[in-house]
């Protein structure tokens, strides 16, 4: 069997706004996907900017899910994040940005981030976001200069969302810049699961939607073997 291998890529900021509100990636948008992926034998990898330890926010262990993740030699793995200068995003199937308000901090329009997704994308691989990880998408434009998200349908943490949760932290809001680039965006209600698949671009609106986002990278890649 031909093992398929996803990379996550992860934000370093603890921190963001004027309040310095607590951040990190967002615990369920990482253990809900990686449930997925574990079941499915896809191999998971994570990189950051900085490489290391990643900052948390959200977790509950309520959630059987985040738990077994949390007690996994999987989160152990996520603390020893490789640079991502080390990687080499075409070694993978797939990559994969978890939201969190983090990567409005340092993925967001961030010159290594937008080379990784280009280069990722020019390769033929899936490129994937949830809820803020879709501000990996702004600014990667193709070689003709036109936006990749240009006329593309996707979704990420609606200005509805947004209004509710952190506005008075976040430096913009990410789905009127998705729309500023020319993406075809479309939001469900808020908190609602929601998923959109536009050929190798695959994006989720926000933490509900982690899981079915994972299901459909793996229907593509279980397609794409054979």
């Amino acid at each position: 069997m031909n093992t398929k291998h996803v990379l996550f890529i992860l934000t370093n900021a603890a921190e963001i706004g004027p309040h310095q509100r607590a951040t990190g990636y967002f615990f369920p948008e990482v253990a809900h996907p990686y449930e997925v992926f574990d079941h499915a034998g896809v191999a998971v990898e994570y990189a950051s900017l900085l490489g290391g330890a990643i900052p948390e926010d959200g977790y509950d262990a309520a959630d059987p899910a985040q738990l077994a993740f949390r007690n996994s030699a999987a989160i152990r793995r996520l603390n020893h994040s490789r640079k991502l200068s080390e990687v080499d995003v075409r070694d993978y199937d797939a990559i994969f940005f978890p939201g969190g308000l983090g990567p409005m901090v340092d993925i967001a329009r961030n010159p290594e981030i937008q080379a990784a997704v280009l280069r990722a994308w020019n390769a033929g691989k899936i490129v994937a976001a949830v809820c803020h990880g879709p501000a990996a998408l702004l600014g990667v434009k193709l070689e003709d200069g036109t936006p990749l998200v240009y006329g593309r349908k996707l979704t990420s943490f609606s200005d509805e969302e947004e209004a509710g949760y952190a506005q008075a932290d976040v430096p913009f809001n990410l789905e009127a810049a998705l729309r500023a680039e020319g993406a075809d965006y479309a939001a469900a209600a808020v908190w609602q699961e929601n998923v959109v698949v536009d050929g190798r671009l695959m994006t989720g609106q926000n933490p509900a939607s982690g899981g079915a986002l994972a299901k459909e990278i793996v229907k593509a890649l279980q397609g794409a073997a054979q």
